[in-house]
């Protein structure tokens, strides 16, 4: 198991990114403020981040485009989500200067979300 949390120490990054895509996930859960509310919430519990204020949970567009987008500030920068009720699928945006474990905040985005696939994109902030 490669040691991510060591090389963001070695390289004095400023900070993480982790983009996560969901497919499969449960309609019901990206498709009404209050699971989405839910879900941010146990998130930052997960990856032990102190949440800043209440999410920003909007649904906005039009057509297939429309659907749910939140904002969540954490006190090292911030958490967005995009939800594609058509296809069902979910799109995360880690951002810190804290670190935190970004196969985690995958496989805790899918399970949570009742996802069948998942994809993991993450870099560090130099």
């Amino acid at each position: 198991m490669e040691n991510l949390e060591a090389d963001y120490e070695r390289e004095k990054c400023w900070g993480m990114v982790a983009s996560v895509d969901v497919s499969g996930c449960k309609r019901e859960l990206i498709s009404n403020p209050e699971p989405i509310r839910e879900f941010i919430i146990a998130l930052c519990e997960e990856i032990k981040m102190k949440r800043h204020g209440e999410a920003m949970i909007e649904r906005f567009a039009e057509g297939a485009l429309e659907g749910y987008s939140a904002l969540q500030f954490i006190e090292t920068s911030s958490i967005t989500m995009h939800f594609d009720e058509g296809e069902n699928r979910a799109f995360i945006d880690i951002f810190s200067c804290k670190y935190f474990d970004p196969k985690q905040a995958e496989r805790f985005c899918k399970t949570y979300l009742g996802g069948t696939n998942s994809k993991l994109i993450h870099f560090f902030r130099k």
